[in-house]
């Protein structure tokens, strides 16, 4: 993890933190002293792939360095309902006034990678790879794709500044499908990679002869996306996206596409059930 990547993590939680307490725990101070050391466990109650154990160690930390975070299992490792997935031990104010956004970030992380999983498990007999989308909680996108990664899967583009994504409302500012291709390559000075977003073989075939880096195929049908792999012939990556789900998703790959983007991920991911049980 790099610097820049832990000052963003860390600027995340410190503003969850500074959303959720505010100028106090009111309820914990009056009730706590501050001499009170207490401990407790993360336990699952539902089974699922943990994601977010230094997220949560980081929450702890960033109120009291003293307290002590010890994982019992390490991020993406899968665990069965009952288990500990951690301990905590420190002054109970910390504890209890840290415990709703580590468990927040906790569980949203760990029920992406939980569901991302799930699709991964689905097209392992293909060679398709399943990506994450820009549908993400504002604020939470380095944590969800983050937690895409430990589920197994892969990350498309961060955002709109470090990939070139022609869709179909660019195609109609532009004109067509070709002077849009044009317009970037002329201005975009760091030659980012582009991708083309299709609707049709026959704009697929236009996008083919541009050479672009990719191809995404958005909501064919199956037999229209058969066709799109036998015409591209292994020469551009073909991307599906568009009514993609668990049901679904297998069919899909099936088509010999190389990437399928699942925007499900990280917009309907259920949080994974974690409890932190204090002593």
């Amino acid at each position: 993890m790099t610097n820049n990547i832990l000052s963003q993590i860390k600027s995340t939680i410190q503003h969850a933190l500074a959303e959720d307490i505010g100028d106090g725990d009111v309820t914990t101070d009056c009730i706590i002293s501050s001499e009170v050391i207490l401990q407790g466990q993360f336990v699952a109650k539902t089974a699922g792939v943990v994601a977010g154990l230094e997220v949560v160690r980081l929450t702890f930390m960033l109120i009291d360095e003293t307290v002590q975070f010890t994982p019992s299992v390490v991020d993406g490792d899968t665990v069965e309902k009952g288990s500990v997935i951690a301990t905590v031990k420190g002054p109970g104010r910390v504890l209890l006034s840290g415990e709703r956004v580590a468990l927040n970030l906790l569980q949203r992380m760990s029920g992406i990678a939980t569901l991302t999983r799930q699709f991964v498990k689905a097209v392992a007999d293909t060679k398709a790879i399943i990506l994450d989308t820009r549908k993400t909680a504002p604020g939470l996108r380095l944590l969800d794709k983050w937690a895409v990664r430990l589920g197994g899967g892969q990350n498309h583009r961060f955002g709109l500044y470090d990939m070139v994504l022609i869709k179909d409302n660019h195609i109609t500012a532009a004109g067509g499908i070709s002077e849009a291709v044009k317009r970037v390559r002329a201005q975009d000075k760091q030659c980012r990679p582009i991708e083309v977003e299709v609707k049709s073989l026959a704009e697929l075939e236009e996008t083919l002869s541009l050479g672009v880096d990719r191809i995404l195929l958005d909501n064919m049908s199956l037999a229209e996306m058969r066709k799109a792999a036998r015409l591209t012939n292994g020469r551009i990556p073909l991307e599906a996206s568009g009514n993609v789900d668990l049901d679904t998703v297998a069919n899909i790959a099936a088509t010999g596409v190389d990437f399928i983007s699942v925007g499900a991920l990280s917009h309907s991911a259920p949080a994974m059930d974690i409890s932190l049980l204090l002593k």
